[in-house]
C-alpha cells in the first residue's frame, strides 16, 4: 500500500506503517493542486490540516482506500462524499483527550487564581495579594457539553476536587461514574463553569450565543477547548461586560482559519478580541490544548493501530453469526489481609516485577501485538468483587465488548453496573450461575506501552 504523508508528524508514524509493510513518501511543502495531481498514485493519504479534502480531490483520489487525520475531527474532510467513494476515514481523538483534558482543568485553576494577572504584576514589581484572592473549585458544578472522548476525560481529571460534574450530549447514555447526563435545560440550571468539547458540525456552530447565555440560570464561566466556531464572541464580550459570563478559557477562537495555523482569515483586528486580549477576564491560548510532546507521539500511534486493525489484521474474519467473545485472560484479582506483603514476598522469591496494582505479565497475541495479564491482589474488604462474596475475581480480555454484552443480555446473563471506559480500555462486569463476579475487558495495551 502506498501512503502519502502530507503533513509533518512524529517520525514513529511513518517507521512504522513501513514496519506494516506500507510504501510512504513525504510532502509537506507541495500546495493542494500540486497533491491533486499526483494523489492517484496513492492508496492512503495521512493529513492533519494544511488544506481541505473536498469532492474535487477525492474525485481525483481514485486509488484511496483511507484518509488519516492526525487530530481529533475530521471537519476539514468531504466525510459523506468519502463514504461514498469506499474511502475509510481515521482519526485519533483518543490521541490528545489526556492533553485536553488537563489542559482544560490548567485554564480554569489559572483563571481562579488570578495567575496570569498576578504573574505580570510581580513582574512589574507590584505584590498585590487581595486583588488576587482566588477561587476554589471544590462544591461547584461543572457542566459538559459533548460528553466523548475530550469531555470523558475533563470530567476524570475533576475527580477529587468534591465538584458536581454533569453534562448534555445528543446521544443517550453517555454518562459514567464521572459525569451524570442531564437535559440541556438542566445543564443551563446549575452550572458554574461550563466546558465546550463539541465537535464542529451545524449543531456546535455559533451554539453559545446571547439567547444561549441568557438561558443560564447562575453567572458561570465559560472554558472551550472544542472548536472557535461554537461561540459567537461578540456575544461573549457582551456577556462578560454584564458578568452574565465571569471569565473565559479559550484555547480556541471563531477567528482562526480552517487550517488552524494561523489566527485570521484577514489582518483586520475584530473590536470583541481587542477586548479578550486586555482582558483580565480571560485566559487565552493558541489553539494547544491537544498539543503536548505526548499527544504528539500517541496521535501518530493511534492512526498506525487504526490501520493496521482495517488494513493488515491476520486474524481470520468471522461471520455475522460468530464473532471471537474472549480472547484471553486479562487478570487474576484475589483478596488478601496484607497485599504489600504479598506482592514483597512474590517480587523475592518469584521475580514478580511489582508495582502498585501488583504484576504485568506481557505477551503477544495471535497478530503478534503486545498484551498483557494483571496479577493483583486485593485488601480482603474490598467491595471491588461485590455482589460476589468470594475471595477471588478474573479478568478477561474480549474482542468487542459492546456487541458481546447484547449478546449475553439476549441469553440472560446478568450485567453487574454500566461499561467503563478509561484510557487503557472499556470495562463490564457479569455474574456466572455460580455468582462468580467476572470482569470483562476490551483492553487497549497500547497504553500502557506510551
Amino acid at each position: 500500500m502506498k501512503v502519502l504523508l502530507a503533513d509533518k508528524n512524529h517520525p514513529l508514524l511513518k517507521t512504522q506503517l513501513e514496519n506494516l509493510g506500507c510504501v510512504c513518501e513525504e510532502d509537506d511543502t507541495s500546495n493542494k493542486i500540486e497533491i491533486e495531481a499526483k494523489i492517484k498514485q496513492y492508496q492512503g493519504i495521512v493529513i492533519r490540516s494544511r488544506f481541505d479534502i473536498d469532492k474535487q480531490f477525492i474525485d481525483k483520489a481514485t486509488n484511496l482506500k483511507f484518509i488519516a487525520r492526525v487530530g481529533a475531527g475530521l471537519e476539514s474532510i468531504d466525510v459523506e462524499y468519502a463514504k461514498q467513494k469506499g474511502i475509510e476515514l481515521i482519526s485519533a481523538p483518543e490521541g490528545n483527550r489526556n492533553a485536553v483534558g488537563e489542559h482544560a482543568l490548567g485554564m480554569i485553576l489559572s483563571l481562579f487564581n488570578n495567575l496570569k494577572k498576578a504573574d505580570l504584576e510581580i513582574r512589574n514589581g507590584k505584590w498585590l495579594r487581595e486583588d488576587n484572592r482566588g477561587l476554589e473549585l471544590e462544591g461547584k458544578t461543572i457542566g459538559i457539553i459533548g460528553y466523548g472522548n475530550m469531555g470523558k476525560s475533563f470530567a476524570k481529571k475533576l475527580k477529587g476536587f468534591d465538584v458536581n460534574v454533569i453534562c448534555y450530549d445528543i446521544l443517550d447514555n453517555v454518562g459514567d461514574e464521572n459525569c451524570k447526563q442531564v437535559t440541556l435545560n438542566e445543564l443551563q440550571e446549575k452550572t458554574d463553569v461550563l466546558s465546550l468539547h463539541t465537535p464542529f458540525n451545524e449543531l456546535s456552530h455559533n451554539m453559545v450565543n446571547t439567547k444561549f447565555i441568557r438561558n443560564f440560570k447562575k453567572q458561570f464561566f465559560l472554558i472551550n477547548t472544542a472548536r472557535g466556531s461554537a461561540v459567537v464572541t461578540d456575544d461573549l464580550v457582551k456577556a462578560l461586560k454584564t458578568n452574565k459570563i465571569l471569565g473565559a478559557c479559550l484555547d480556541v477562537l471563531e477567528y482562526e482559519k480552517l487550517s488552524f495555523e494561523n489566527l485570521f482569515e484577514n489582518e483586520t483586528l475584530p473590536k470583541a478580541f481587542s477586548y479578550l486580549i486586555k482582558s483580565n477576564k480571560t485566559v487565552l491560548s493558541p489553539h494547544i490544548a491537544g498539543w503536548t510532546v505526548e499527544s504528539k507521539i500517541k496521535l501518530a500511534q493511534t492512526i498506525v493501530n487504526k490501520v493496521e486493525e482495517k488494513f493488515f489484521s491476520k486474524s481470520l474474519k468471522k461471520s455475522k453469526s460468530e464473532f471471537t467473545k474472549v480472547t484471553g485472560i486479562g487478570g487474576l484479582f484475589f483478596k488478601t489481609e496484607n497485599p504489600d506483603m504479598l506482592k514483597k514476598w512474590y517480587k523475592k522469591h518469584l521475580g514478580f516485577n511489582t508495582d502498585d496494582w501488583g504484576c504485568t505479565f506481557w505477551w503477544k497475541d495471535s497478530n503478534e501485538k503486545k498484551a498483557s495479564t494483571q496479577w493483583s491482589p486485593f485488601k480482603s474488604d474490598t467491595d471491588y468483587f461485590s455482589p460476589s462474596k468470594k475471595e477471588f475475581m478474573f479478568n478477561y480480555r474480549v474482542a468487542d465488548l459492546k456487541k458481546l454484552l447484547a449478546q449475553l443480555k439476549k441469553e440472560g446473563v446478568t450485567n453487574v453496573g454500566k461499561i467503563e471506559e478509561y484510557d487503557y480500555g472499556k470495562f463490564a462486569w457479569i455474574l456466572d450461575p455460580d455468582g462468580n463476579k467476572i470482569e470483562l475487558w476490551e483492553p487497549l495495551d497500547t497504553a500502557f506501552l506510551n
